[in-house]
């Protein structure tokens, strides 16, 4: 069924507007403020009619620029659009801003100094020194073996606090701010509570999770999801998870799509962890009630596609009034699939205006039409997208 406009009054565009401006001068005033990762709106005039609003959440180590086109189309198009930006992400300084997932100091330091004393270890970190690039699978799997050998019997513990999620003794070992992704959203819903008419969340990778969380949690206000290749869990085996947890406490750096910026391997914790959280029974269930969109590709490098597929199905599929779609491996369309400028792993999506339509299609009659996404003409029964 086709949306229906609703009319803001000048009060209502107002308030919001003084809420989020609040909340852009509180990143300003922050000595720690990111440069370009500001927050931002586009809303019309008052008394025009619009299909409501679209909060926009990015992906990891990006900025709410990434979308900026999405947000452009569906503004242009009767939407209201807020681009927020991810917990912590409007700061620098990801060890202290962001969300994160680290051994409480009782249990790192020593860990920490043992490390430091084996040669093995101490010549590794000296030989990857400033790292940036992601450690491989192999790095990975070598460190986290060296570091089981420092205190097998209480890092034993620790895996497997880390390795189930329900258990107790997690909170034991870890500080983990994995559900300040969800409370921040929670934030940027309340700055448009004002605006009238429906409530629709969108976002890409971390920020799928993001959106798909916020919807569960405030279900009564949002009405309907778009998610852009999910971080349900990472593309490497769930039972990794505390190999990274561990190697983390060594406190070696990575930077993702921001190469300015460096962030500890606790940081990737907290979004496997947060994607945990989407994953639960309590939230599959609120939202097999809320229309859900997932856009997925088979050239995944970070979210593991099964868990996707399978969380579609527990939502209730095509059935219950979601819908999805698989870019097949020979469209060459990679995780960050929204921007048609970023590049990954040689890939880009050739087909984000086909996307960006389909998106609008969901958003405005909670359908799509498949035939429509693996396309580079556009369909001519929607706005059409401009160019780069």
């Amino acid at each position: 069924m086709a949306e229906t406009k609703v009319i803001p009054t000048a009060e209502q565009v107002n308030q919001c507007k003084q809420k989020i401006d609040a909340y852009i001068a509180s990143i300003d005033e922050n000595p720690e403020h990111r440069d370009g990762a500001y927050p931002y709106y586009q809303f019309h005039e008052p008394e025009k009619p619009i299909y409501g609003t679209v909060i926009i959440f990015h992906g990891f180590s990006s900025k709410p620029d990434q979308m900026w086109r999405l947000s452009d189309y569906l503004y242009r198009n009767g939407f209201n659009v807020y681009q927020a930006t991810l917990a912590g992400h409007a700061l620098v300084n990801p060890q202290k801003n962001w969300p994160q997932i680290d051994l409480k100091s009782e249990y790192k330091k020593p860990l920490l100094d043992s490390a430091k004393k084996d040669t093995i270890l101490s010549q590794f970190l000296s030989n990857i020194g400033g790292q940036s690039q992601p450690l491989s699978s192999l790095q990975k799997l070598a460190v986290f073996r060296r570091i089981l050998k420092l205190n097998p019997l209480v890092l034993k513990d620790i895996i497997e606090a880390l390795s189930s999620h329900e258990d107790p003794d997690f909170e034991k070992y870890f500080i983990s701010f994995h559900m300040d992704y969800l409370k921040d959203a929670r934030q940027r819903l309340k700055e448009i509570a004002s605006m009238p008419g429906a409530v629709y969340t969108v976002g890409l990778s971390v920020g799928g999770s993001v959106a798909l969380a916020l919807a569960a949690d405030q279900p009564e206000k949002i009405k309907k999801v778009v998610a852009y290749a999910p971080l349900l869990n990472p593309i490497e085996d769930q039972g990794k998870e505390w190999q990274i947890s561990l190697i983390g406490t060594l406190d070696i750096q990575e930077t993702g799509w921001d190469p300015n910026l460096q962030f500890p391997l606790g940081c990737i914790s907290a979004t496997n962890r947060f994607g945990d959280f989407v994953l639960a029974n309590q939230t599959i269930n609120k939202l097999k009630n809320i229309p859900t969109f997932l856009v997925l590709t088979e050239n995944e490098d970070a979210a593991h596609l099964p868990t996707t597929q399978n969380f579609f199905q527990d939502i209730g599929g095509e059935t219950q009034g979601h819908r999805s779609f698989l870019y097949d491996q020979s469209d060459l369309v990679p995780h960050p699939m929204v921007s048609p400028t970023e590049v990954s792993q040689g890939m880009t999506n050739a087909f984000w205006q086909s996307l960006y339509q389909e998106t609008y299609r969901f958003l405005t009659t909670g359908e799509i039409v498949a035939s429509n996404m693996d396309t580079v003409e556009q369909a001519t029964d929607l706005p059409s997208v401009p160019p780069i």
